[in-house]
């Protein structure tokens, strides 16, 4: 069969038309970028670096991103994101330092101010007004900081608390995390009696060793003890997070190997689930809550997991997710030590692995709860990545955070 040029040239058009729409199917959509502070060497002194991926859309698979940027001091162990995804605060452990960054909506970081800390910084948090940074630091002191924002820069000291038991106020005490609730209203810090809670070394006091201090939130951002604070929270609490309705907080017993529970009453007091503890892996570290409070994820650091729980919305109470394979746990690359779950749709979780030098990601099941591994996971990473952040690429609307 012969063709004229007209018919050959309307050919030629219609197979690019064709090639074209086949090779925009299968790009790539970023639905996130996801941060990572790491080591950019393997030596104590090596400074920190944050190096940026992009989150594929539909499979959540990790790529690079933006070029790596220093996180301005050494030994980053901690990062928080505003909540409207623009800023990025970084804690350098060894630096004593806390470093903002402005982060654009095509995933760039660019640093701006920092604040040196009196004591060691360990963990940090923005609250969602985004007019308070709390940075928790210590021992020798413990102390909870809160900063004021102002477009992101951090400003002068609103409020600072020194964190003691009451009957053993020269205990000392070990930060390990801090949250603050979403409606701006209250703040938890969970912390350790290194006094009481020693392995290997030796103990001089009866405290009971884990507990969450709580605070309520006052004028000019004054932080005041919450009624009954300090509550008792196990042995050596790793890491807490709370609900985004404000009803629940939750808290690893890395030393007990449990998920401890509370109710939140009078917006700030705290009250153990009547069903709790919750067993967990050996050693959780971190914890995380998808957008919609429907679901609660930690990572166990001596076993290289990630337990899934599905939340009862009416009483609190995490069960455990079973996924199709009927496992109970999804493996992670060594040594899980951070987790996210993505705010864009709330489908994708990572972990940071300390000993593995990588991000393993997951699928999350909307309707289950229940993990499956993401394509091609684990993602390389510098040396040594200990914390995670995750922000929403500019065109994506974060997911609705209601149950």
């Amino acid at each position: 069969m012969k063709f004229n040029k007209l018919s050959q040239l309307f050919l030629v058009s219609i197979l690019g038309l064709l090639g074209s729409t086949l090779l925009t199917s299968c790009a790539i959509v970023t639905i996130d970028y996801v941060f990572v502070a790491d080591s950019a060497g393997s030596g104590s002194g090596s400074a920190g670096q944050i190096q940026t991926y992009d989150a594929d859309a539909a499979t959540g698979a990790l790529r690079s991103g933006q070029p790596t940027v220093s996180s301005g001091g050494i030994n980053p162990v901690a990062m928080a994101v505003s909540a409207d995804f623009s800023n990025l605060y970084v804690v350098n452990k060894d630096s004593n330092n806390v470093v903002h960054f402005a982060l654009s909506g095509s995933g760039v970081l660019t640093q701006k101010d920092v604040v040196t800390t009196s004591a060691t910084p360990v963990a940090v948090a923005v609250n969602i007004a985004q007019t308070y940074l709390y940075v928790v630091s210590g021992p020798d002191p413990a102390v909870i900081t809160a900063y004021t924002l102002s477009s992101g820069t951090i400003g002068s000291v609103a409020g600072q608390v020194t964190l003691t038991l009451p009957g053993f106020s020269t205990d000392t005490i070990v930060p390990t995390g801090v949250n603050v609730l979403a409606n701006n209203d209250a703040v938890y810090v969970s912390a350790y009696d290194q006094s009481a809670y020693n392995p290997g070394g030796s103990t001089t006091s009866s405290a009971n060793p884990g507990w969450v201090f709580g605070f309520t939130v006052g004028s000019g951002g004054a932080l005041n003890g919450s009624t009954n604070s300090p509550y008792k929270a196990g042995i050596k609490p790793s890491a807490l997070v709370s609900d985004p309705t404000n009803r629940f907080v939750y808290v690893t017993d890395f030393a007990s190997n449990q998920l401890i529970g509370y109710t939140i009453q009078n917006g700030s007091t705290l009250n153990f689930l009547i069903n709790g503890p919750f067993r967990t892996g050996n050693e959780p570290d971190s914890i995380a809550i998808d957008p919609r409070g429907k679901y609660l994820y930690l990572s166990n650091g001596l076993d290289s997991t990630v337990s899934a729980y599905v939340i009862d919305l009416a009483t609190g109470t995490p069960s455990a997710a079973v996924n199709v394979t009927g496992a109970q746990s999804n493996s992670t690359d060594t040594t899980p030590v951070a987790i996210v779950v993505d705010p864009a749709v709330g489908r994708f979780v990572y972990t940071a692995n300390q000993l593995g030098d990588s991000v393993s990601g997951f699928i999350l099941n909307p309707d289950t709860g229940a993990l499956t591994a993401s394509q091609s996971t684990p993602y390389p990473t510098g040396d040594q990545p200990s914390a995670l952040a995750v922000a929403p690429h500019g065109n994506h609307s974060i997911q609705v955070t209601s149950p």
